[in-house]
């Protein structure tokens, strides 16, 4: 049967509704902002060709998250488990640092806020929300098979009941129990991660910002030394280089990094924490180059993590940022 164009109209603004969520929801489990927009595009695809067939027993929202957990499924059917660089090397030191890049598609992917945080009414739910994009949490997650990552984001995230999860998976709460369980226990055995950030940063994190912000732009190693945390990491994807430690740190972006002193950092909003579009300058053309978007984690008012995704020609635009600035 034929839809109405006023019909039409409004299931499309009911679907629509719920696109930054279910993309939330996507990127959790697949670890990439591309794959996750691809996901819920795919969902809302099938949402819209099947409509007639949705009987209303479940709210629209449970069958869109059916619907998406059943296309992310089937996209880690093909077993890809994205990662960060520690999560794959040990760290290399200095004197041994070589840059050798990987396939896009072994990387976890840093996706801007407003993409996958929906408004929320109270600021500890914002604070939890954010908590669940960081870079660090989506990591321990590739860790866990698909459907206890399913269940541990339903359960723990998103704060389903068990007996609604039970139901969008189609088995039992025992089953659900089971899994989130087993899903506790996993992520429990991975170091503690204290890198969450106020929201809003508070005034002693903006400072620290602020700081790092004038060392890094004026490439000033000595200031930056100080800001970091004595196991602070410096990652570089698509490179399986990863560096600890602010000697190494700083004396790697005094030499193998040395082009990009002078750069600017544009403040940016990426997985719940403090992140910069890094542009380094461009001596053929003059003005300035796009060159990493850093996502950057703070703990015990130190930098303790500053990693630098350097694909530009994909994150610039995901971002909203310009592909030049000038001088």
């Amino acid at each position: 049967m034929s839809r109405t164009v006023g019909a039409t109209t409004e299931l499309d603004a009911s679907l629509e509704k719920h696109r930054v969520e279910l993309t939330g929801y996507c990127y959790r489990m697949l670890g990439s902002a591309f794959e996750a927009e691809d996901a819920v595009q795919d969902t809302m695809v099938r949402a819209w060709r099947s409509y007639e067939k949705f009987e209303g027993r479940s709210s629209l929202r449970s069958w869109l998250y059916r619907i998406a957990t059943n296309v992310c499924l089937d996209m880690l059917n093909a077993g890809n488990r994205r990662a960060r660089p520690m999560d794959l090397t040990a760290s290399t030191p200095l004197a041994q640092a070589a840059l050798t890049p990987r396939a896009d598609n072994v990387w976890l992917e840093p996706i801007p806020d407003a993409r996958v945080l929906p408004a929320v009414s109270g600021p500890e739910e914002a604070a939890v929300a954010k908590e669940s994009v960081r870079l660090a949490f989506i990591a321990a997650l590739q860790q866990l098979p698909a459907k206890q990552r399913a269940v541990l984001i339903l359960r723990e995230v998103l704060a389903w009941k068990a007996s609604e999860v039970a139901e969008l998976l189609g088995t039992t709460v025992a089953s659900v129990n089971s899994a989130l369980q087993r899903a506790r226990a996993t992520l429990a055995e991975r170091p503690a991660d204290d890198t969450a950030t106020s929201d809003p940063l508070d005034e002693e994190q903006r400072k620290l910002l602020d700081r790092y912000v004038k060392a890094f732009e004026g490439y000033d190693m000595a200031a930056l030394t100080a800001l970091l945390h004595e196991d602070a990491v410096m990652t570089m994807p698509p490179f399986d280089l990863w560096l600890r430690g602010p000697q190494d740190i700083t004396g790697f972006m005094s030499t193998m990094g040395a082009a990009c002193a002078n750069s600017r950092l544009i403040p940016v909003e990426a997985n719940g924490t403090p992140a910069f579009a890094q542009y380094k300058p461009d001596p053929d053309n003059g003005g300035f180059v796009p060159w990493a978007i850093q996502v950057i984690e703070l703990s015990a008012g130190r930098v303790a993590g500053f990693h630098c995704f350097l694909d530009t020609e994909r994150w610039f635009p995901l971002f909203g940022v310009p592909l030049h600035l000038d001088a």
